[in-house]
């Protein structure tokens, strides 16, 4: 049934290819950006579930 739709359309051979450069292009960009991270901010932000001032502020406003 969508083969006849897909036959109508023209230039259609393009889109999986501009599909694949975009995914390539945002999976490259992701990989460097977390590559090349600061490993200070990552142990500050691994950190932070953790911390207990979130127990504070919420004891502060009971009071």
């Amino acid at each position: 049934m969508f083969k006849h739709y897909f036959e109508q359309i023209q230039n259609i051979e393009i889109w999986p290819i501009i599909s694949l450069i975009i995914f390539f292009v945002f999976f490259t960009i992701t990989l460097v950006r977390i590559f090349f991270l600061d490993k200070g901010y990552l142990e500050k932000m691994s950190g932070l579930p953790l911390e207990d001032e979130g127990d504070e502020s919420i004891t502060n406003l009971k009071n």
